[in-house]
């Protein structure tokens, strides 16, 4: 028993899944940044990305099996989802599976005035793509230290783009931006982050945007080396088991999330992707999205390990931001 297990069990919690809603897909590595915190090791340099053979064996499964099964949302990640070759083949025919649902783009913004990518921006718009955007601070030190020098500026101007498309306005298109902390620490209270950024990037900027979700950053990949070589990763993790919020737990995004790799192997969720936790059969088989019944999953109990703390500390944390109302600078102390 690992020490979120024994956390759970010592409060009578069980972390089982629910019925599946969202099928998130991690398309591959490939990325024009390589951020610190990134728990993916992207870059540029990376080979690791999504066939069209699997983009197509997916979305025959989500035809066949997982919108029957109720799955309503289609959230792509990476990497850059938009560098690889069918990212719009994908997109477009999602839609076309999902025509009232929710298709994401998790998207870093700088891609979206990379040469090459020109009227991606729009072709998102078309098909009515929420976007999800990384915006680790308001001001051009922290984000620049983070994701690289120059990324201010370049993710501005995307953002100023994707407003004169209608993205982030009321009544427009959603558009929610991503905060995560630079550096050790959990990240402050949403609401009053996201009211200085609306305060910030409006009056400096004149963009708009609906929501900002902060992300706790997880001790996995490339993070998990930042904090080893600055002599932190222990004493980070301790920081996080002792935030532990038990009333969390019910609103994590594992529980009714189905995680695919660029291969198409599939998780709980895309950390225990990083670090390898593949789900299997009955005869301990590695399974693949097409060997998934999802209406068969209910129930099932959820694999976790010491990066589990990451997303129940403070207010908790998933792809869709906090996870309750409390304060996580006041839980952590």
């Amino acid at each position: 028993m690992n020490r979120f297990d024994s956390a759970l069990h010592d409060r009578q919690i069980a972390l089982r899944r629910a019925a599946p809603a969202i099928l998130q897909i991690n398309v591959g590595k490939l990325c024009n940044l390589t951020c610190t915190h990134c728990h993916v090791n992207a870059g540029p340099k990376r080979k690791e990305i999504m066939t069209r053979e699997t983009v197509d064996r997916i979305l025959d499964w989500l035809r066949t099996r997982g919108v029957p099964a109720g799955v309503h949302t289609l959230d792509l990640t990476g990497g850059a989802p938009e560098m690889i070759p069918d990212f719009r083949h994908f997109i477009a025919s999602g839609r076309a599976l999902l025509p009232q649902g929710r298709i994401i783009d998790r998207c870093n913004l700088t891609i979206l005035l990379e040469p090459g990518y020109e009227g991606m921006a729009e072709f998102l718009r078309e098909q009515r793509v929420e976007i999800v955007a990384s915006m680790p601070c308001y001001s051009p030190k922290n984000v620049n230290e983070q994701r690289g020098d120059g990324v201010f500026d370049a993710s501005i101007a995307a953002l100023q783009l994707l407003n004169r498309l209608g993205y982030g306005t009321p009544g427009g298109l959603p558009l929610h931006l991503v905060y995560n902390p630079v550096g050790a620490f959990l990240p402050g209270d949403q609401a009053e982050l996201e009211a200085d950024y609306k305060r910030e990037l409006r009056a400096h900027f004149g963009i708009e945007f609906h929501s900002l979700f902060t992300i706790t950053n997880m001790p996995v990949a490339r993070f998990a080396s930042w904090l080893r070589h600055q002599g932190e990763y222990e004493r980070y993790l301790q920081t996080l088991i002792e935030a532990f919020n038990p009333s969390s737990v019910d609103a994590l995004m594992c529980r009714d999330t189905i995680n695919v790799g660029w291969r198409g192997e599939v998780y709980d969720c895309d950390f225990n992707q990083q670090l390898k936790m593949q789900l299997r059969g009955r005869d301990r088989e590695p399974l693949s999205l097409w060997d998934l019944d999802p209406e068969r999953l209910e129930g099932n109990a959820i694999l976790t390990g010491d990066h589990c703390f990451g997303c129940t500390a403070g207010a908790g944390s998933s792809c869709g931001g906090a996870l309750v109302d409390e304060d996580p600078q006041t839980l952590a102390a």
